[in-house]
């Protein structure tokens, strides 16, 4: 029997104001397409905004559904709306902000377990990383490098 030590890497920013004039732009996009979400019924918005390489910046946000299997993740929302209308780009960056009407969110909200597993598949079929940044209301910003950072051990189609 052997141990396996799995480490990750995060860059943890203070604030908004320590990041590149680029990535700021990328986080004010995410607020903005949160500010916009349906969520009704969880009064928890998130918004997600991705950098294309070929420049281009594509918004989601969660949408919910009375019928709560029925609603959308921010993150899925922008990756496929992506995928849709620019199938040949790769996703270089993507920025999720996360607001609550009931409490105030100052802890950074990462990814769930589907939209971790919806990046692995972006990142395995373009063949490059994206970097992940998530936020809440306030407060600090955590970046990864890669989703391999919240998901060591993902699940691709090399394995079927």
């Amino acid at each position: 029997m052997n141990e396996l030590k799995i480490t990750s890497k995060f860059t943890v920013y203070n604030d908004n104001s320590e990041l590149s004039k680029q990535d700021n732009a990328l986080f004010l996009k995410a607020i903005e397409a949160r500010n916009s979400a349906y969520a009704p019924y969880s009064q928890f918005s998130v918004g997600a905004s991705l950098l294309l390489d070929n420049g281009t910046i594509i918004k989601g946000n969660n949408q919910e559904n009375a019928a709560y299997p029925s609603g959308m993740c921010a993150e899925r929302v922008a990756i496929w709306s992506a995928a849709s209308q620019y199938p040949n780009s790769k996703i270089l960056k993507i920025f999720i902000a996360a607001s609550s009407s009931v409490k105030k969110v100052d802890s950074p909200v990462s990814p769930c377990g589907a939209c971790r597993q919806t990046i692995a598949e972006y990142e395995f079929k373009q063949s490059k990383d994206i970097e992940i940044f998530f936020s809440g209301e306030t407060g600090k910003i955590v970046k990864a490098n890669s989703l391999k950072e919240l998901l060591p051990f993902t699940f691709n189609n090399s394995l079927l």
